[in-house]
């Protein structure tokens, strides 16, 4: 079973580097491993990893 796709709100940090996309608007966004997730666009949105550009190594 894969593990879940991260999911943070904005001002959080970041567990994984990768592409995230916001939850209501779909805007798009690069975020960094151990740094805040920048605003979303609209209130009440998380951002929601959809390419993992850090694949972890088997």
């Amino acid at each position: 079973m894969a593990n879940p796709k991260p999911t943070v709100k904005p001002g959080q940090k970041v567990p994984d580097s990768g592409i995230y996309k916001s939850t209501k608007t779909n805007v798009k966004s690069t975020l960094v491993k151990n740094e805040p997730a920048p605003p979303t666009p609209k209130p009440g949105e998380k951002w929601e990893q959809v390419v993992d550009t850090n694949k972890k190594k088997s």
